[in-house]
């Protein structure tokens, strides 16, 4: 009897002890990375994926938490700035490290998203660039295994771009107008690709540095070339620079304007008359009341609401990538059962990728690059007589994705 009550006694003991442990292993509250270039040149779009990553947090945490084996778990964003730099935010993520953030996403400057990724390679956190990575990232063995991105390389923003100027515009000649690095490089041969499918001709061709200020020659060289589409790469501060000069000087009169890839950041920077006319690729707008699918206008309206809500504007595009992300993040969490990289890089993978996102159904590829029924939206800037209100920016002329948008598993090495 006594030999009875001692098992029993170490069974209640061994039982409490497991329990403890199980419970032991998930925190009350943990802390969530949020590292972008709040100052410098991408600032303005910077904050808007601060702020996605923000509220994705928020919904979380007002639904009471991330469900865990141990219970409820509360998160809380840790916000660093990394300035574009790669020093500075190799440090700030570093410290990251040391505060036990749980899981880490951001960047807008694709070289700095590239040094994480290859960190996290070595020391495995759960990665989210919020930021277009440039194609060589995507590689078979550059990927890190927990590393999953949200947005594109610019080789599919230029397909985009190229595809939408020659198939749905009608475009056969076109001037491009690069970036001096992979951006404006991989966003070039996306578009070349597109042109040769289509039976389009790249009649001119130039790139310019990051932070360019004057376009005065290059737009003379696209004067001269006559083409009837200017594809142009340029993005933030510089599209606002470049657009305002196409305008200065008449060339949006002479033949269509397309900026590869847009956010509302550039449009508000933006006079109406600049804006009137030029086509781009936009992630996600605001106001798909017109869009066909239905079920995606309802989806982007109740995104966009939530944001307004909290941040009194509508979300803008890295908004949007920085909030899929986030919550992509967090269904890992709980679709794992876990915090650990592995498990979540699983979890994430089952089901053959497949997720759902404020802007339609998703699925991760072998790459972990994101494919989308709606990768971007096709849209026209509106003049001062269009807009209704100071939001009312684009209209939406339609939608490309799928798996054709994106460079093949086999040309990066899969």
């Amino acid at each position: 009897m006594k030999r009875l009550w001692a098992l029993s006694s170490i069974f209640l003991f061994c039982s409490v002890l497991v329990h403890g442990t199980a419970i032991a292993a998930d925190p009350a509250k943990i802390k969530i990375g949020i590292l972008l270039p709040l100052t410098g040149t991408f600032a303005a779009v910077a904050e808007t994926q601060r702020d996605g990553a923000l509220l994705a947090i928020d919904v979380v945490n007002k639904r009471g938490g991330l469900n865990m084996p141990g219970g409820k778990v509360m998160m809380e964003g840790v916000v660093a700035d990394d300035e574009a730099k790669q020093d500075v935010g190799v440090r700030r993520f570093r410290y990251m490290q040391t505060e036990g953030v749980k899981g880490l996403g951001g960047q807008t400057w694709a070289p700095l998203a590239y040094a994480i990724n290859a960190m996290v390679s070595k020391e495995p956190l759960p990665y989210f660039p919020v930021c277009v990575m440039a194609k060589e990232a995507f590689q078979k063995g550059k990927l890190a295994d927990s590393t999953f991105a949200t947005a594109y390389s610019p080789w599919t923003v230029g397909y985009m771009a190229g595809q939408a100027a020659v198939k749905t515009l009608g475009k056969k000649r076109i001037f491009f107008l690069a970036r001096a690095d992979s951006w404006g490089w991989d966003m070039r041969d996306g578009a070349t690709a597109a042109a040769k499918e289509g039976g389009a001709e790249i009649v001119g061709y130039d790139e310019v540095s990051l932070g360019t200020s004057d376009y005065t020659t290059v737009l003379q060289k696209v004067r001269a070339a006559r083409p009837d589409v200017f594809i142009a790469a340029q993005f933030a501060a510089d599209a606002i620079a470049l657009l305002k000069q196409v305008q200065q000087m008449g060339l949006n009169k002479e033949m269509t304007i397309f900026n590869a890839f847009i956010t509302n950041v550039v449009a508000k920077g933006l006079p109406a008359e600049a804006l009137e006319g030029v086509y781009s690729m936009h992630y996600f707008y605001h106001d798909l009341s017109s869009f066909p699918d239905k079920e995606v206008a309802k989806s982007a309206k109740d995104f966009s609401d939530l944001y307004r809500s909290k941040y009194n504007r509508p979300p803008d595009a890295y908004a949007a990538i920085a909030y899929i992300a986030y919550m992509e993040m967090f269904r890992g969490f709980e679709a794992a059962k876990s915090f650990e990289p592995k498990k979540v890089s699983a979890a994430l993978m089952a089901n053959k990728g497949q997720f759902n996102t404020v802007k339609g159904p998703a699925r991760w590829r072998e790459d972990h690059s994101a494919e989308y029924k709606h990768a971007a939206f096709l849209v026209k800037g509106k003049g001062a007589k269009e807009q209704k209100n100071e939001w009312d920016l684009f209209t939406v002329m339609g939608s490309v994705g799928g798996e054709a948008v994106l460079p093949t598993l086999k040309s990066l090495g899969y």
